[in-house]
């Protein structure tokens, strides 16, 4: 029970921290240490069993959710030999009980909770839940195949989980469409078939990075409003990287920049990070970045 082992840890440690201060105190007055009383075992053990049930009612009712009225009851359980069919049986039973709690109080809220984004709109229908849940775990024959079911459920919470994302961000991403919509109008930018956007501040002579190369380059990155989120050069320290471990819209660009070029990269949503936020990234942002290809390192 952690309840008790949590008890007979603390136990140890106050001993142990005591035992310390005492031995402090014994260096400097050994005829105080001798008077310290002792006892038998049979007294030790009976009285630390003693001091570890303090607050055992409390956490019973509190943690356990057991009601003291049937305190007859856990005593019986308490006092039975766990190796017992009776036992064994009240064990499984009682497991029962604490997992259904568990699919009732806090698997099915959760679940709501992530499609919604709060636990008061019920989306999931528990009777629906607890036969498919308990169909399986009783062996029976099922609606489904479990890997059928998982699959399911994966891309339905993703859909669940893109259409919350789109509640809520759904304004940063129409913002971002028509800037990128304005942009691709403004002199000097051009498009690529991705919707990737690109404007040559300075142009390279050297050579073009394959998808497979590791590159050197100095950046900064915007978002629309002008939000500067990330910048190498106020690290003072351009960054090192695979082409193929940025977003998709920087490797695009890189396995199309000469060494030496300067572009002003501007990449919607679908080629950066999507529907994830990433640290001052918000959900479903157009990003501007400012990108200086100094050398293809391998």
């Amino acid at each position: 029970m952690r309840y008790s082992k949590f008890l007979i840890l603390s136990l140890a440690l106050l001993t142990f921290f005591g035992g310390q201060m005492d031995a402090r105190k014994t260096r400097k007055d050994k005829k105080n240490a001798e008077k310290v009383d002792t006892c038998s075992v049979d007294t030790f053990s009976y009285a630390i069993g003693l001091a570890n049930s303090d607050g055992l009612k409390n956490y019973l009712a509190n943690r356990m959710g057991v009601d003291m009225g049937y305190m007859a009851d856990f005593l019986k359980g308490f006092d039975a030999d766990m190796n017992s069919e009776e036992a064994k049986k009240a064990i499984a039973y009682t497991a029962g009980l604490q997992i259904r709690k568990q699919v009732e109080e806090q698997i099915i809220p959760q679940i709501d909770k992530q499609i919604a984004g709060n636990d008061t709109v019920k989306t999931v229908k528990g009777d629906l839940f607890i036969d498919g849940f308990r169909t399986a775990i009783a062996g029976q024959e099922t609606k489904m195949t479990l890997d059928h079911a998982q699959d399911l459920a994966k891309k339905q919470m993703e859909y669940y989980q893109n259409a919350l994302m789109e509640k809520r961000f759904g304004a940063n991403k129409k913002a971002g469409e028509e800037f990128l919509k304005a942009n691709a109008k403004e002199k000097g930018v051009k498009k690529l078939p991705s919707g990737v956007q690109y404007k040559i501040l300075q142009e390279g002579n050297g050579a073009i990075p394959a998808d497979s190369s590791t590159v050197k380059v100095h950046y900064e990155g915007r978002l629309i409003d002008g939000t500067i989120f990330d910048s190498s050069y106020k690290r003072n320290e351009p960054a090192v990287f695979g082409c193929k471990q940025v977003i998709k819209g920087w490797t695009e660009i890189l396995t199309k920049m000469p060494v030496g070029s300067k572009w002003e990269i501007y990449i919607p949503q679908e080629m950066g990070y999507g529907a994830r936020e990433a640290g001052k990234i918000p959900p479903y942002s157009a990003l501007i970045f400012t990108v200086e290809l100094l050398d293809i390192v391998k």
